[in-house]
């Protein structure tokens, strides 16, 4: 079980690493939506829980202890979809980093104290984005475009081709961050969510970086697009109605309290 703090706290406290969350923004143009950190929001829980029951008193306990002093915005229910599959059918997190590759990627570092702050070590940033998907429009498409659309085959996951310089890149080419020859992961641990009854059907988008730029980065370049104006076709199907959170090191959580 997780806890992330979202923007509109982060400015109050002494958190350098923290504190840049109020800045993250993507701005665009035409027909693309900025997307911008979450105000509204003050904390995020995430719970790694096959058993819904456990999952559920938790949530009572923290509420119950929080009282007053929050209010629920949003509450979404997740599964594990057939073969690790989202709503649009295609196999989700191939990319991810493994072993020890995993915390090089989400965790902030002595290292990283020049950007972070020294009080952000062991902490790291958490994108969490509520897609709403219109799955009418997208199962109009045949197979073929929406492969072309993902950058993977639908039914056995295998990479395509990237597109060229000039050319619409799929979504796995957009998604995917280089900086000097170097390519920067980020830890993806998605959920589909629905309600059949209502025509809801989405994916909760939870990816984990210990860098703000990586995330900001790659959502300009779905948003925006690469070059300016092609933006990541999904898009056109899904729609994100949430932002950005900052998960705090032990050190830095252990002096809530205190003053900070």
């Amino acid at each position: 079980m997780r806890k992330h703090i979202s923007a509109s706290i982060w400015p109050e406290t002494k958190n350098d690493a923290a504190r840049q969350l109020s800045e993250l923004h993507v701005s665009s143009r035409g027909q693309r939506r900025s997307r911008r950190a979450r105000r509204g929001s003050a904390v995020f829980t995430s719970r790694s829980l096959n058993d819904r029951i456990l999952c559920f008193e938790f949530e009572r306990q923290l509420l119950t202890q929080l009282g007053d002093s929050v209010e629920v915005v949003d509450s979404t229910a997740g599964f594990r979809y057939f073969d690790v599959r989202d709503l649009l059918g295609f196999v989700d997190g191939t990319a991810n980093p493994v072993g020890a590759d995993i915390e090089d990627a989400v965790l902030i570092t002595s290292n990283d104290a020049g950007e972070a702050g020294a009080a952000a070590v062991g902490g790291g940033y958490i994108v969490v984005q509520k897609y709403l998907h219109d799955l009418s429009a997208w199962n109009k498409l045949s197979t073929e475009t929406q492969e072309r659309i993902v950058g993977r085959t639908k039914f056995d996951n295998v990479e395509l081709d990237d597109a060229g310089e000039e050319e619409q890149k799929p979504h796995k080419q957009l998604a995917t961050i280089e900086k000097d020859g170097v390519e920067y992961d980020i830890v993806r641990d998605n959920m589909p969510f629905g309600n059949a009854g209502q025509g809801e059907f989405g994916t909760y988008f939870i990816g984990y970086s210990k860098s703000l730029w990586i995330v900001e980065e790659m959502l300009r370049r779905m948003f925006v697009g690469v070059p300016e104006g092609r933006h990541d076709r999904i898009l056109d199907y899904s729609r994100a109605v949430t932002g950005v959170y900052f998960a705090p090191g032990f050190g830095c959580a252990s002096g809530f309290g205190d003053g900070d």
